[in-house]
């Protein structure tokens, strides 16, 4: 959630900062605004709403001929969506402008100190408290590098910044506390941003601040600092994807292409790491011996990744052999889990910057667990502070509701529980061997449903239900997994309410709510559970609903004639067949959110990374 980019160099900044903060709408946002310095004088310019409507602002307004400046796009956490409560910040004095993502924790403490000592507020935020801090400092010191410092050293919390001063033009101050911040290397400028899309069009050369670290820099030099003020120096890193792969490429939504991106992303994902018929995963090392005494494996996500946990439940359990257990990682913490030295905690999150997660992850580290971390993002702050890493080649994912990024999830869940399950012994090497070349012939199963001819089915079953004010999804064992993110899916994009159970609990009290009309997506991919899952949907007929069945070729007669609308998937191996039967339900949810005429791309009220609690 929330945006930030910076620019200084030798263009015009503002073209510059409005390219960048519309490359970052899709982490979710209320508000934007930018701020240029020029002549002496910070400009800054900001508005409540799209970023169309900055935009409109800025172009009414006379032309700022800057080549520095900051931009953000703010999700509302203190104070509501305004004009008011928009970034930049200005201090009192003018003098020093302020972009901020996350949370200042003793923000009421330092505003107090702060009207002490003359300043007013003209916000409701706690980010307007760091501009005046900072300009405090430096109206006692003189020294803006020195002033940043001794701000920071008082503000508890997480925080990303980006910072002008008046009497330094060119000049950017940055740091970083557990939100994300990129650098990015230029030639005769430089950047800095929340994500590598914004800063793409101008460098594929970035370093990733860590936790505590600071940037001075200009459109010709940078340095970098640590929590102490002491010099570092940061290892720069070539960005893999080019600015393509951030862009629709001809598709109506980012979110359409990236499901269709799916394939490659899975490929990518996989092939590299199956070389001459085992699986190396590089730099990820369980010893037999280390293995063997697991006691339990946990599973520790939010959102889409927790529900990727629930499918490695059973994967792990059904491979390895070794207890295991998903959990949400907001609840994680909280709830004195019983974890130490014995366990493994693998922690599974996109961005790698989830605030949630990275808090569980560190609270598992202090029990004296073994982390390992799942992300896309090289460099994330979950990255960093797991004992081991594996990454997801799922390149940009810019639609704030997940798509590749959780089919690349399962992939790697995939290749983790065969590998340990290879070195555990608990697989035969004949079976170990089958489920390799299934998992590599995966990406052209997935390829398969996403037909011409089955587009206009799912449009078409979209249109017949879009006006729906109820959607039920049921399913069992693996089947029920992807019922809750194709529920999820429904909810984010489509906003339509819609709610997943395990077909075995309707009777238990959900089925009280299906009445005449109702709609109920039931999965039935597993031959061994095809009739108890049937049974389950008689039930639901018998009370009215209409139903969507999903299930596999092979037993697709035996569904037709008693549900409203087939819709029949290739057949894997049944470890594997959430992946496939997730696309048609991903498909659906997007669909019916364009037949409402919902903003497929930026849902309300939702942001892609979350960073704050």
């Amino acid at each position: 959630m929330c945006g930030i980019v910076g620019y200084t160099g030798k263009q015009q900044a503002t073209p510059i900062l409005l390219d960048g903060l519309e490359r970052l709408e899709y982490r979710g946002y209320d508000s934007a605004g930018i701020c240029v310095s020029a002549g002496g004088d910070l400009h800054p310019v900001k508005s409540k709403g799209r970023l169309q409507a900055l935009k409109e602002k800025v172009n009414r307004q006379p032309a700022v001929a800057g080549q520095c400046g900051i931009g953000h796009t703010r999700w509302a956490t203190h104070g509501a969506p305004s004009d008011e409560n928009s970034h930049p910040h200005l201090s009192n004095s003018g003098k020093i402008a302020l972009v901020h993502n996350g949370i200042i924790e003793n923000e009421s403490v330092l505003r107090r100190w702060l009207l002490e000592r003359g300043y007013t507020f003209l916000s409701e935020t706690d980010s307007e408290v760091a501009a005046n801090l900072v300009d405090y400092y430096y109206r006692q010191e003189g020294d803006f590098l020195k002033a940043g410092q001794m701000a920071l050293a008082r503000i508890k919390g997480s925080y990303a910044f980006g910072i002008l001063c008046a009497d330094l033009p060119g000049k950017i101050l940055c740091a970083k506390q557990d939100s994300p911040l990129i650098f990015g290397f230029g030639e005769g400028e430089n950047l800095i941003a929340s994500d590598v899309p914004a800063i793409l069009k101008y460098t594929q050369t970035v370093t990733y601040l860590d936790d505590g670290e600071m940037a001075l820099f200009d459109g010709d030099s940078v340095q970098f600092f640590d929590r102490d003020g002491k010099p570092v120096e940061k290892q720069k890193e070539t960005i893999r994807w080019g600015l393509s792969d951030a862009e629709r490429g001809g598709f109506a939504h980012f979110m359409l292409k990236e499901i269709f991106d799916q394939p490659a992303a899975l490929r990518d994902t996989i092939s590299p790491r199956i070389r001459d018929g085992r699986i190396v995963l590089d730099g990820v090392d369980f010893a037999p011996e280390y293995l063997r005494n697991l006691r339990k494996i946990c599973l520790v996500a939010c959102g889409s990744s927790y529900y990727v946990s629930t499918v490695a439940k059973y994967t792990f359990e059904k491979l390895c052999r070794v207890p295991t257990e998903a959990f949400l990682a907001s609840e994680f913490r909280y709830g004195d889990p019983v974890v130490d030295q014995r366990d493994l905690v693998i922690v599974i999150s996109q961005s790698g910057e989830t605030a949630d997660t990275l808090a569980a992850l560190r609270e598992a580290k202090r029990r004296g667990a073994r982390t390992l971390a799942i992300v896309n993002v090289v460099g994330s702050a979950i990255a960093k502070a797991a004992d081991q890493t594996i990454y997801t080649w799922a390149g940009p994912e810019i639609a704030v509701a997940t798509t590749k990024a959780f089919t690349t999830q399962l992939g790697v869940i995939y290749l983790l529980a065969l590998e340990m399950a290879r070195t555990l012994q608990t697989l035969r090497a004949e079976d170990y061997r089958a489920y390799l070349r299934e998992l590599e012939r995966l990406p052209d199963v997935i390829g398969q449903v996403l037909t011409p001819e089955n587009l206009v089915k799912l449009r078409a079953f979209a249109r017949r239900w879009a006006d729906r004010e109820h959607a039920f999804y049921i399913g069992r064992n693996l089947d029920s997994c992807i019922c809750m993110e194709a529920s999820l899916k429904l909810k984010e994009i489509a906003y339509l309410h819609s709610e997943a159970y395990a077909a075995g609990e309707l009777k238990h009290g959900p089925i009280s709510l299906i009445e005449q009309g109702t709609l109920v997506v039931a999965l039935a991919t597993a031959e061994e559970l095809f009739d108890k899952t049937m049974a389950n949907i008689q039930g639901v007929i018998a009370r009215g609903a209409d139903v969507l069945c999903v299930t596999v070729d092979a037993l697709a007669d035996r569904a037709a004639g008693q549900v409203a609308q087939v819709f029949t998937v290739p057949e894997v191996l049944p470890l594997f067949q959430p992946s496939v039967t997730l696309i048609p339900m991903q498909l659906f949810a997007y669909y019916v959110a364009v037949e409402r005429g919902c903003d497929v791309d930026k849902p309300r009220n939702l942001a892609k990374s979350v960073t704050v609690e």
